[in-house]
C-alpha cells in the first residue's frame, strides 16, 4: 500500500515508524531537511523536501498512486488544502489533522468531505477525551472505550494487598471471580507482554488489562480490591490547547482549577472557560499549588509543554495525597514506564493521534484500533462483514493464532465476553487483542 504523509513532526514521524514495520510504501513530506534526514536514517521511507501544498511536491511524492494520504502538519489550513489537492490528484483516502474542535462537528464534517477530505482528526481533542475517561474511572490507569463505552478495557497495577496475587487464573476463575462478566487480556510484567492463560500466576506489580462490559465495571472494581474515589475537585497545570480542551470537558461535572504561567493566556482562558478557576502562576511552585488547594484535589493533571515538569509535579501531587495523577509526555519512551515511576497515567498526544489514524491501514473492516501503554500489541475492533468460516464455527474451532485472543463481542445492544462455545454472526463487532506477529493472520480471518 502506498501511503503519503505530509508532516514529519511528532505525529507524522510516529505514523511513519508504525507503518515502516508493516512493509508499506511510505513517502514523507516536510519543509525541514534535518527532520527528513533523521527520518531517512532511522526509517525505511522515501522523503520529499518541500511544501506539501505545492503541486510540484505532491507530484514528486506520486500522490496519485496513494491508497492513503495523511496531512498531519501543525498547520491545519495546510492540512486541509493539501488533503483536498491530494484527493483531486487521485489519492483514494485522505485524512487531515485539525486544531479547531468545531471542525469535527456538522456541518463542517460534511463540508470538508464534499471538498475531498474524507476524515478529520484533532490530536488535542482525542487526548482530552482520554483524560476525561480516566477521570470518570479513577481506579484505573487506562480506560479504552469501544462502541460509545459499551465495552471497555481497563488497566491497573497489582499492589501488595491485591486478592489476585499468587494465584493461577484458572483457580481465580473457579472461585467465581469472572463469572463470564470480564476477562484479563494482557499482562505487562516489566517490559514483557504476556497473554494470560489458565496457568498464568499474577505477581506483585503486574499491570493487568481487563475487558468488560461497562455495566460490570463496578463489580470488577470491587473484586480487585480497589477503593472507589469520588472525584469532585481537579487541578490542571498548563493552559495550552490541551489544558484548555481538558478543562472545557471537565468543568461541566467537576470543580476545576487551572494554573497557567502566562498572564495573557490566563486572560484568554478566563474568557473561554466559564466554570474553571484560572490561577496565574508557575506549575513547579509547590507552595502556590498548595495555597490553591492541591491537598484537597482528587485528580491532578499536568499538561504543560515540558514533560519533566509534568512528571515531577505529578509525583509531588501524589506525595500530597492526590488519588489520581495524569501527566502529558512528549517522549514516547516515557509511556512505557508509567507504572514504574509513580505517576498513575502518562499520555502522549502524538501517540494517541497516530493510533487513531492507524486503523485506516489495517485490512478488513476496522471500526477502532488502539494500543495499551507499554504493550507491544494492538487492540482492534473488527466487523464480521460476511458469512465465512468465522460465522460457521465455534471460537475454539477457529484456530486463532497463539498470540491473539478475542476479548469481547458487541452484537447490536448486547455485549458478550465469549467462551470457546461462542459463535460469531454477521454484523458482530469483535474486539481482538493481537501481538504483532499474529496480526497478518487475524487480518486474513476478518478480511
Amino acid at each position: 500500500m502506498k501511503i503519503v504523509i505530509a508532516g514529519a513532526g511528532g505525529v507524522g514521524f510516529h505514523l511513519a515508524e508504525l507503518l515502516s514495520y508493516e512493509n508499506q510504501d511510505i513517502v514523507l513530506i516536510d519543509t525541514n531537511k534535518d527532520v527528513l534526514d533523521y527520518a531517512s536514517t532511522h526509517l525505511d521511507v522515501m522523503t520529499v523536501l518541500g511544501d506539501a501544498a505545492s503541486e510540484e511536491i505532491l507530484n514528486a511524492a506520486e500522490v496519485q498512486r496513494a491508497r492513503l494520504f495523511l496531512a498531519v502538519t501543525t498547520n491545519q489550513h495546510t492540512n486541509l488544502v493539501t488533503a483536498q489537492m491530494a484527493k483531486q490528484k487521485g489519492a483514494r483516502q485522505t485524512i487531515a489533522r485539525v486544531s479547531f474542535p468545531e471542525y469535527l462537528e456538522e456541518p463542517w464534517v460534511s463540508f470538508f468531505r464534499q471538498a475531498g477530505v474524507d476524515s478529520l482528526i484533532s490530536p488535542r481533542k482525542l487526548a482530552a477525551q482520554e483524560i476525561q475517561r480516566l477521570v470518570r474511572q479513577c481506579s484505573f490507569t487506562d480506560v479504552l472505550e469501544f462502541e460509545e463505552g459499551r465495552m471497555v478495557i481497563v488497566g491497573f497495577t497489582l499492589d501488595e494487598h491485591s486478592p489476585l496475587l499468587g494465584k493461577p487464573l484458572r483457580e481465580i476463575t473457579r472461585s467465581g471471580f469472572y463469572e463470564g462478566h470480564y476477562r484479563p487480556i494482557a499482562i505487562l510484567r516489566g517490559n514483557r507482554t504476556i497473554i494470560p492463560h489458565g496457568d498464568t500466576v499474577l505477581r506483585f506489580n503486574d499491570h493487568v488489562y481487563f475487558i468488560s462490559p461497562r455495566a460490570e465495571l463496578d463489580k470488577l472494581e470491587a473484586q480487585i480490591g480497589r477503593k472507589r474515589v469520588e472525584v469532585k475537585r481537579i487541578m490542571i497545570v498548563g493552559g495550552s490547547g490541551l489544558g484548555y480542551e481538558t478543562a472545557r470537558l471537565l468543568e461541566q461535572d467537576y470543580q476545576v482549577t487551572l494554573v497557567e504561567r502566562d498572564k495573557d493566556r490566563c486572560r484568554l482562558l478566563s474568557e473561554l472557560l466559564h466554570d474553571t478557576l484560572i490561577i496565574h502562576g508557575d506549575a513547579s511552585d509547590i507552595d502556590l499549588l498548595r495555597e490553591e488547594g492541591l491537598e484537597d484535589m482528587q485528580v491532578f493533571i499536568a499538561v504543560t509543554a515540558n514533560s519533566e515538569t509534568n512528571i515531577i509535579t505529578s509525583l509531588m501531587a501524589k506525595n500530597y495525597g492526590v488519588a489520581k495523577t495524569i501527566a502529558r509526555v512528549e517522549n514516547k519512551e516515557y509511556t512505557y514506564i508509567s507504572q514504574n515511576i509513580g505517576v498513575d497515567t502518562l499520555i502522549n498526544v502524538k501517540l494517541i493521534a497516530a493510533n487513531n489514524i492507524f486503523r485506516y491501514v489495517r485490512k478488513g473492516r476496522v471500526e477502532a484500533l488502539t494500543t495499551l501503554h507499554g504493550v507491544e500489541a494492538e487492540v482492534i475492533e473488527f466487523v464480521v462483514a460476511k458469512e465465512n468460516r468465522l460465522t460457521r464455527k465455534k471460537l475454539r474451532d477457529l484456530h486463532l493464532p497463539q498470540k491473539a485472543l478475542i476479548g469481547g463481542v458487541i452484537r447490536g445492544e448486547e455485549t458478550f465476553i465469549p467462551d470457546g462455545d461462542f459463535q460469531l454472526q454477521v454484523g458482530d463487532k469483535v474486539i481482538v487483542f493481537a501481538m504483532p506477529e499474529a496480526i497478518p493472520a487475524i487480518e486474513k480471518m476478518f478480511r
